[in-house]
């Protein structure tokens, strides 16, 4: 595995880079999580993909150039965010790619289909947030009263651990996501990247027409990997979306939200391989 970075107008993207294969994969990860996340994915498909796992905005050595409170308002549209990726893509000299995309990550690799599905092989989401994000991302990053509320929530540990504590009550998140975003809220440094990614990343909202036809016209392979007993994406919330797709192919593991794993590996190179 190596360490590398990319730069543009926008931000220093900092990303790894494992596995030797001919094609490339791009590697989206979750929520708190890093470009590493799916390293696991290397011995046994390493010989057929050489994957590009990032670090996605507000993670680890990713930095937009400007961070500050009046840009993160601003949120990235999915135009911008295609556009930053073929630039990454005529830097790494990459014409096509499969993407992956786990939880929060769904919604990147999505945006990229969405926008630049000529260019894609294999769309696979994992804990696919982007089919239904829920309530929580929808009032937090959609509302602006929600987003203003979720503001003031970041600038107090306590407030956050009770709004945690409640949403796992009703079941809007399970003790996974909830032990998740515990270690995710205890210094203003990362409150403040939890409020930025609701809002700097509000527009990557699912346009789930042109997902349907791009997936369909470019003829891209799609995998969707579920946890059983994922409270937060269950696979129930993808009934009616892949219904609509003729050839979706569905995984469901007897997994909660915290799912890559050796069992996830091995599923996913058993269809891959």
């Amino acid at each position: 595995m190596t360490s590398h970075y990319f730069e543009n107008a926008l931000v220093k993207l900092h990303y790894y880079k494992f596995g030797t294969g001919p094609r490339t994969m791009l590697c989206f990860h979750g929520y708190g999580m890093h470009g590493k996340q799916f390293l696991l994915l290397e011995p046994a498909l390493g010989n057929k993909y050489t994957f590009i796992g990032f670090d996605l905005f507000f993670h680890k050595e990713t930095k937009l150039h400007d961070q500050s409170l009046s840009a993160i308002k601003n949120p990235i549209t999915k135009h911008a965010f295609a556009e930053l990726i073929k630039e990454f893509c005529a830097f790494e000299n990459i014409d096509r790619f499969s993407v992956i995309g786990y939880s929060m990550g769904s919604h990147f690799a999505t945006v990229v289909v969405e926008e630049m599905g000529e260019h894609v092989d294999e769309y696979i989401v994992a804990a696919p947030s982007s089919i239904n994000p829920g309530i929580l991302i929808k009032a937090f990053g959609k509302y602006k009263l929600g987003n203003k509320l979720l503001g003031r929530f970041t600038q107090s540990e306590r407030a956050l651990i009770n709004v945690l504590n409640f949403s796992r009550k009703v079941g809007l998140i399970d003790n996974v996501g909830q032990k998740i975003l515990y270690k995710e809220i205890d210094t203003p440094e990362l409150r403040f990247a939890l409020y930025a990614s609701f809002t700097y990343l509000r527009l990557f909202e699912t346009d789930e027409d042109k997902l349907i036809r791009t997936l369909t016209e470019q003829n891209i392979r799609s995998i969707f990997i579920f946890g059983k007993r994922d409270a937060m994406y269950p696979p129930r919330i993808g009934t009616k979306f892949l219904k609509k797709l003729s050839k979706a192919e569905v995984i469901i593991l007897d997994k909660n939200h915290e799912m890559i794993d050796k069992e996830f590996i091995a599923a996913l190179a058993g269809l891959l391989l």
